[in-house]
């Protein structure tokens, strides 16, 4: 057998055992992975999938185990070839981040500047999307890093580090009543809160879990009547006095523009964790590690490289 065919049974379980989609992944065609899978079959002498005619429908259940051990073979012949990479040419090659509009817009475009200065040679690859999303490119191998405040800490496939803690800012217009309410020394409650109309983030984004959290807990209802996943645009509808904006306090600068006032909100929402996650037992380029302690500086070389191999 080859890691060709080992692909194609890795990526029939990726793509729901559509065989059209896999042939699509792996620029083949579909009779081509048809084939390439009945002769890991033939070779093992057992069937990796339950079929209704020609149609993949789903794992046997030796198929189950086989599955495992060609991940970790895929993973280590990755592996392997980014160890050469490494002794090669340490300092050439492409770092693929998987994160949040929020991480990609306010955090880290002073944390790439730096690395493009270190290493001019390693091009960056920025993907944005949902942290459930961004968890799964990472498991994939489609992404080298992932950053987010929500949900990579859920994987056990995934070694994720705390980078950061940061906190949620109000955002209205000049001259709303809220700032006089603050001005005066009056305590901000999520009571007051709760009796503007109020826009935020989408759900799964930049720490919106504690935001519903805090509302729950205090009894309050919120009434949230716009969601985004972007500040720059939810400051917009701020701006347009449509309500109370509830933002990330990396994106504070950035409201300005907008002619908007912040608030703080840090006794009325817990604080919020960025991590960031790197698939287990993958090989880190040097490059990588550099990577991960400019984001964080806290991060030991050693403590990333020992919690990545586990």
């Amino acid at each position: 057998m080859n890691f060709q065919q080992l692909r194609s049974i890795r990526e029939a379980s990726r793509c729901g055992f559509n065989l059209t989609e896999v042939a699509n992944a792996l620029f083949t065609s579909q009779p081509g992975v048809s084939r390439q899978i009945r002769e890991v079959e033939e070779e093992l002498g057992v069937e990796i999938f339950e079929r209704n005619g020609k149609r993949l429908m789903g794992l046997t259940e030796p198929g189950k185990g086989i599955l495992v051990i060609i991940e970790r073979l895929l993973v280590e012949a990755e592996n392997l070839r980014r160890a050469s990479d490494d002794y090669t040419d340490h300092a050439k090659g492409t770092l693929t981040i998987a994160t949040t509009h929020t991480q990609a817009r306010y955090v880290l475009p002073r944390v790439v500047q730096a690395f493009r200065q270190a290493f001019p040679d390693v091009r960056i690859a920025l993907q944005q999307s949902s942290p459930e999303h961004i968890a799964d490119l990472v498991l994939s191998g489609k992404a080298d890093i992932g950053i987010a405040t929500e949900g990579l800490s859920q994987y056990k496939d995934l070694a994720s580090f705390a980078c950061y803690e940061w906190s949620h800012v109000l955002v209205v217009p000049e001259g709303h009543p809220l700032l006089a309410c603050v001005a005066n020394g009056d305590y901000l409650s999520l009571h007051d809160l709760a009796t503007w109309p109020l826009i935020t983030y989408d759900i799964g984004f930049t720490g919106r879990g504690h935001i519903d959290e805090a509302f729950h807990i205090s009894g309050a209802h919120a009434d949230i009547v716009l969601t985004a996943m972007d500040a720059d645009v939810i400051a917009q509808y701020v701006a347009l006095g449509m309500g109370v904006g509830i933002v990330a306090s990396m994106a504070v600068d950035s409201l300005h523009a907008h002619g908007l006032k912040t608030i703080p909100a840090s006794h009325l929402f817990s604080p919020n964790v960025t991590r960031l996650a790197v698939r287990r037992g993958t090989y880190l380029r040097s490059y990588a590690i550099d990577f991960i302690q400019q984001f964080s500086p806290n991060l030991q070389r050693e403590k990333i490289i020992t919690e990545v191999a586990l």
